[in-house]
């Protein structure tokens, strides 16, 4: 894989698959798309509808909600921000004209860009406002961090609100700008107001396209049409930040059954663009007329596996270093990614490359006759290991069965349990013991920006079941080092902050990082204007 190392030179100033796949698009399967997924599309004027194909079809639409990338991805058609990120990471106003901190640092004062809307036709308020901050701060990781430092979230008028702070704290705009999930989207009060454990009854945003409601089809096709009252920021648009123009009248965001189906459709003019097309099909697919194969996104995954503290045998420190040790990152990237060219290695829970990366506390390498040797000093008594599998996406899937092998290699009782993405999310949240639906472990993959340093990077904060992670990792020295590393200003001791966190947490066995990648986007060559930025974006994007 490429190095990531040249996107973090001026980053965040903190101051062969097991799942089968089909080979080609069939005739049953085209008329169905094209009666049920595309027929309305074809109607429109071709050059000003946008087809896209994600990681997965869209099926929850509440970015507050649920924190997936595809949500998130949704949440940046529909919604807008505050603050975006530039390249370089760095905090910029988007829908904030202006803004000012007091001389005591603990008042910051926000003023909205005059005649924003939404799409229901009311105007945007800074009351809006507040209420989608609090609403995504008792969310969010970044976000109770910030949250457990305001004092109060004041509306001075329809246009103006202030933060105030109980202390000084250098990462407010950082925080409200944090393009990685969950983003602080900005939503109507009357949205805002639900508790975000429960998601909205519209999709009501600002941003530059709206969501059509009376055609989406969960997990089919969701649909988006050009927002006509939306007013772009005159700057160029630059990651998250700048003027988001919409240039197509409409996107369809269609479902697919598998990344084969989808690449397949590429080649075959149906759709523009497919996000994660099968890496085994990229040299096919760069040599297709009409086809694009680039990396636009730069940024990389990191997979982490994520054992359950709460049930047996990972409630227990040794069995958890027993895993970390079973485990071959080669054996998952080879799996997972095939061609060494999009994967590497990587040991440094804050990514490899970036300002935090270090090898401290990680294992040589694996070592099974040690894993066996903790498996018995643990007290393994055969408990069945629950591992959750994502059956339709094949970068989350093709994981568990290589995480299963490695276990049963030391000599564990584990049983893989597929099923679809969405009921992977809302399996994973089940706290209860394996007899009740309960689970062991479960993988996924976060985008490098989602993990950068120790507040953004879940699988490091230690809160269990007090607003931790899915695995419930609890340690208060973590909770502690995390709380020092928030509040120190000198970048070298942060780093030695860093080191410390990183040598508990793989002490611990929080969570097993197994290895980065890459995904390049695959598109038609008439599609014009696609950005960088943390997931695919289709504002500036037009199609010739």
């Amino acid at each position: 894989m490429k190095s990531v190392s040249r996107i973090f030179s001026h980053a965040l100033d903190l101051t062969g698959w097991s799942i089968s796949r089909r080979s080609v698009l069939t005739g049953a399967l085209a008329t169905a798309l094209s009666g049920t997924l595309l027929g309305s599309a074809w109607a429109q004027d071709d050059r000003k509808t946008l087809r896209i194909v994600q990681s997965t079809a869209l099926k929850v639409v509440d970015p507050i909600f649920q924190n997936a990338y595809p949500v998130r991805n949704h949440g940046y058609l529909v919604f807008d921000t505050l603050f975006g990120v530039d390249d370089k990471y760095r905090p910029q106003p988007q829908m904030v004209k202006d803004w000012s901190l007091s001389d005591d640092k603990l008042t910051y004062s926000f003023t909205l860009r005059p005649g924003l809307k939404f799409h229901d036709g009311t105007f945007v308020k800074s009351g809006d406002c507040v209420a989608s901050i609090k609403r995504w701060g008792s969310r969010d990781t970044m976000g109770r961090i910030l949250m457990d430092r305001v004092a109060s979230m004041n509306v001075v008028d329809d246009s103006t609100f202030t933060i105030v702070l109980k202390e000084p704290y250098g990462m407010v705009l950082d925080s409200i700008a944090k393009p990685g999930t969950y983003v602080p989207f900005i939503m109507p009060k009357r949205l805002a107001d639900t508790p975000a454990d429960q998601q909205v009854t519209e999709v009501v945003g600002s941003g530059p396209f709206r969501f059509v409601a009376g055609e989406f089809q969960p997990g089919v096709r969701a649909v988006y049409e050009k927002f006509a009252d939306y007013i772009p920021r005159s700057e160029p648009p630059v990651w998250t930040s700048g003027g988001k123009v919409a240039r197509v009248d409409r996107i369809e965001w269609i479902g697919m059954p598998d990344s084969q189906t989808a690449a397949n459709a590429l080649m075959n003019g149906e759709v523009d663009f497919v996000e994660m097309p099968p890496l085994d099909m990229l040299d096919i697919l760069e040599q297709t007329q009409g086809v694009v194969v680039k990396d636009v996104m730069h940024v990389g995954y990191n997979n982490a596996v994520y054992p359950n503290w709460l049930n047996p045998p990972f409630n227990n420190q040794k069995i958890r270093q027993a895993l970390l040790l079973s485990l071959n990152q080669k054996d998952v990237l080879a799996a997972q990614v095939g061609n060494e060219k999009y994967y590497s290695e990587c040991k440094a829970m804050f990514v490899c490359g970036s300002p935090y990366a270090t090898d401290v506390g990680a294992p040589a390498g694996p070592d099974i006759e040690k894993a066996k040797q903790l498996l018995k000093e643990g007290g393994y008594k055969g408990e069945k290991v629950v591992i959750l599998q994502a059956s339709d996406i094949a970068m989350h899937g093709a994981v568990s069965p290589v995480v299963a092998q490695a276990l049963r290699n030391i000599g564990m009782n584990v049983e893989v349990q597929p099923m679809d993405i969405q009921t992977l999310f809302t399996r994973r949240g089940n706290q209860a013991p394996i007899a009740e639906n309960g689970w062991s472990i479960y993988n996924g993959y976060w985008q490098s920006v989602d993990i950068l340093n120790p507040i953004t990077n879940v699988g490091v904060s230690g809160r269990g079941k007090n607003g931790g992670w899915f695995g419930w990792a609890e340690d208060e020295q973590l909770v502690s080092l995390r709380q020092d590393f928030i509040k120190e200003t000198d970048e070298t001791k942060r780093k030695q902050i860093v080191e410390k966190i990183q040598k508990r947490a793989y002490d611990l066995v929080t969570y097993v990082p197994a290895g980065m990648f890459n995904v390049p986007y695959a598109y038609r060559d008439n599609v014009k204007g696609l950005l960088s930025g943390p997931g695919p974006v289709f504002w500036n994007v037009s199609k010739d």
